[in-house]
């Protein structure tokens, strides 16, 4: 018959194997973030005879800016983030107590020549403790995008991806957010810090992304569940 510290030891092993065997995200896949098409128009209709024909002019004075469902626009990752914090703090305490043998009528109270109810309690306590912690990230590099949608006042809703298949695994890139048109370089390029709500993911998939992931036995020892 099992004991009941028996059944507590598999009951922990158990949640803490659990706690080591989640798995870890892999990550998007391939299309979730796909192009954005421009609406397609309607074949216009030959007016015979016409010197200007609907839906075939030539815009001579525009600027290849992006603007429109659709339009393609380049993305200049400038990511830098840089943060760091630390903390101390210190604390001590001292206590003394002290109680005189009481006085009775000119006479100290005592018994074979030891005085009575005399008391004295000394104390003392201290804490020290510090804290840092540091981070920094860059992201440098390019990746073009569509024009996923326009709003009323003219901000584009820009999303894009871009995978790079490798010997032993893929690479990604990708990036959602809002641009202003007057954040557009002539260029047609935005640099990200100019990009509102921006979502941007760098990862990998693969064998080399599979090495610096930790195995189940680390992530049972840094699980959150461990008492140590």
């Amino acid at each position: 018959m099992m004991t009941f510290k028996k059944l507590i030891l598999i009951t922990v092993t158990v949640v803490f194997a659990s706690s080591a065997c989640v798995r870890l995200p892999t990550g998007p896949e391939p299309g979730q973030y796909q192009a954005a098409l421009p609406p397609i128009p309607e074949p216009p209709v030959a007016a015979p005879g016409a010197i200007y024909q609907p839906g075939h002019d030539l815009r001579l004075f525009d600027d290849p800016k992006a603007r429109r469902v659709g339009d393609v626009l380049t993305i200049r990752l400038v990511e830098r983030t840089a943060a760091s914090k630390s903390a101390s703090t210190d604390s001590s305490r001292t206590t003394a107590i002290t109680n005189a043998t009481p006085n009775v009528a000119g006479n100290n109270l005592s018994a074979g020549g030891n005085p009575l109810l005399e008391l004295e309690v000394d104390g003392s306590n201290s804490f020290s403790g510090s804290g840092s912690s540091s981070q920094s990230n860059q992201l440098d590099g390019l990746i073009t995008v569509t024009v996923a949608g326009v709003y009323p006042n003219g901000n584009m809703l820009i999303r894009g991806e871009k995978w790079i298949t490798l010997n032993q695994g893929q690479e990604y890139v990708n990036i959602t957010g809002i641009v202003r048109p007057q954040d557009v370089l002539p260029d047609n390029t935005v640099v990200s810090n100019r990009v509102a709500d921006a979502r941007i993911t760098y990862s990998g998939k693969g064998s080399v992304a599979n090495a610096n992931k930790p195995g189940w036995l680390t992530r049972f020892f840094t699980s959150p569940l461990w008492p140590m």
